[in-house]
């Protein structure tokens, strides 16, 4: 088959998004040589290269469409997927080319999570009305929906009235990196490199109000006299970031909270850019506090887990489907949760290896070639 893929997260996004598609695009071309894969790019990047022997990297070749290359992404890409005689495109984050369904090529389209219908408020209203026409048309018009969980799939039967047999639950993996043992001395060497703390917890995640930060800050607060381990915070965002750390600054909290995005010698670095020294963050960190209000899967969670790291969630949404028995649950809205399961896991060391192994075993359903797998029987049903 002739597979393609809106591949804009995959070169040129560095959170979720992009990851699911660069380990998912991967994963088919590793497990499914007998296949081309065709990966549909907007515009050259230089942040990440998209490499294998049956992988193709197409950019608009035309004047107009290198000039409006978001209007090839979203209807002229069709041309090009007719000249390379695509049998399947999958549109890996929310949406697929207007008018693929008066086509012969098969459409897939992934829906991560329906947040923007949920909390429009969180979003400029532009925003909000371009992402709501993209991912409705989607998913009335793609011969088949992944929902990245049965959250997202309830979703999007509730929201958007889609028969159920129409839509797979394919859970999402990550990078087979975090699933490597660090050796000591390597991490040690990060640590070094990256100026990190002897002992931290771990925040990993876009800094915006639905990600949560301001409460794990609150509960450091509360935790301050008698757990004094900083929070290593990897990251970034606008006005809710300054919100933060406010907070941060006029309750005494600066020596606290370690903004590693800020640190210009760090953001620059290639292993920092790349995230190939995440696993050794990740490892090292006492518990990665992701108390996130809603989510559609929440990747940190599965690579902390690959990480055999303990995790803190959120009892809400998806995220006791990504952390199974190996997560410690709290109520999102309650720093005093978050500050209560903070402490136990750094004096509890039994109840910490207990998660480790309970986590680990949790993160071996969402493998790779399992992820994979779910997608691949997906392309041959069409």
């Amino acid at each position: 088959m002739n597979i393609g893929f809106d591949a804009k997260r995959a070169f040129h996004n560095n959170t979720g998004l992009g990851n699911y598609s660069r380990t998912l695009i991967h994963s088919l071309h590793d497990l499914y040589p007998e296949n081309e894969y065709f990966l549909f790019n907007p515009k050259k990047s230089n942040r990440y290269q998209i490499l294998g022997q049956h992988l193709h990297e197409i950019l608009p070749t035309f004047f107009f469409d290198k000039l409006f290359s978001s209007l090839w992404r979203s209807h002229r890409v069709i041309n090009n997927l007719k000249k390379l005689n695509i049998d399947i495109y999958h549109g890996l984050s929310h949406e697929i080319p207007f008018g693929i369904e008066k086509t012969n090529i098969k459409s897939v389209v992934t829906i991560h999570d329906l947040i923007i219908f949920r909390h429009p408020e969180h979003y400029k209203k532009i925003d909000v009305r371009i992402h709501e026409k993209k991912i409705k048309y989607a998913c009335e018009n793609a011969d088949h929906i992944i929902a990245i969980s049965e959250q997202t799939k309830t979703d999007i039967i509730n929201l958007f009235n889609i028969d159920e047999k129409k839509i797979s639950v394919c859970y999402q993996s990550c990078d087979k990196k975090f699933e490597q043992k660090i050796s000591e001395q390597e991490i040690n060497l990060v640590k070094q490199k990256l100026g990190l703390p002897e002992q931290y917890f771990l925040y990993v995640g876009s800094i915006t109000e639905r990600k949560n930060l301001l409460t794990i800050c609150k509960a450091m607060l509360i935790n301050k006299d008698e757990l004094n381990i900083p929070l290593v915070v990897i990251g970034n965002g606008k006005k809710y970031k300054e919100d933060v750390k406010s907070f941060i600054e006029q309750h005494s909290l600066s020596g606290s909270v370690i903004f590693l995005s800020d640190n210009e010698i760090v953001k620059s670095l290639p292993e920092y850019i790349s995230g190939d020294c995440f696993p050794a963050i990740y490892q090292a960190a006492t518990a990665l506090v992701y108390p996130s209000l809603f989510e559609g899967f929440g990747i940190p969670i599965l690579e902390a887990l690959w990480s055999e790291t303990p995790v803190i969630t959120s009892n809400t949404s998806c995220l006791p489907e990504a952390g199974g028995e190996g997560a410690y649950y709290v109520d999102p809205l309650k720093p005093e949760d978050i500050a209560v399961g903070m402490k136990e896991i750094f004096k509890n060391k039994s109840l910490a290896d207990e998660m480790r192994k309970k986590g680990k075993l949790h993160a071996m359903n969402f493998s790779p070639e399992k992820c994979a797998a779910s997608v691949m029987k997906i392309y041959k049903t069409l």
